[in-house]
């Protein structure tokens, strides 16, 4: 059972690694500065969007990287059409409590195209779309 678990789970990367198009993707998160005023601490954020495919994406091409805390949507970034190879920086940044602790603390990111038509068609990978930071 494990083996064919193991097989399928292969296949599917293989056949995503191997996408011919534009493969807009989040490949990097972090927490790049922590600034304390008082009882808030101040959390730059930063992460990076890479076109991993073999085409550059259409003049036209809507995207955006959406920021989301336990679910909830707080905001989002616009991301500009990429060609293959070509990175796109993006920031955010986030206030809490300076008591809060290490760890208790998740904000996910995930790539949306609202346009073309059908959404998405910009994206032959969409399994690399979503980054998570936890601090």
């Amino acid at each position: 059972m494990l083996t064919a678990i193991f097989l399928a789970q292969l296949s599917a990367n293989a056949g995503a690694a191997g996408c011919a198009g534009a493969d807009p993707a989040i490949v990097s998160a972090k927490v790049q500065n922590v600034a304390g005023n008082g009882s808030v601490n101040h959390y730059t954020l930063v992460g990076k969007v890479t076109n991993l495919g073999s085409v550059k994406q259409a003049s036209n091409v809507l995207q955006f990287v959406d920021i989301y805390q336990n679910g909830t949507r707080l905001e989002d970034r616009g991301v500009p059409p990429l060609a293959p190879g070509q990175s796109y920086t993006f920031s955010y940044d986030w206030q809490r409590a300076s008591d809060a602790g290490k760890g208790t603390t998740t904000m996910q990111f995930r790539l949306r195209m609202t346009s073309p038509s059908p959404p998405g068609s910009e994206d032959c990978n969409p399994g690399n779309d979503t980054y998570s930071v936890t601090f």
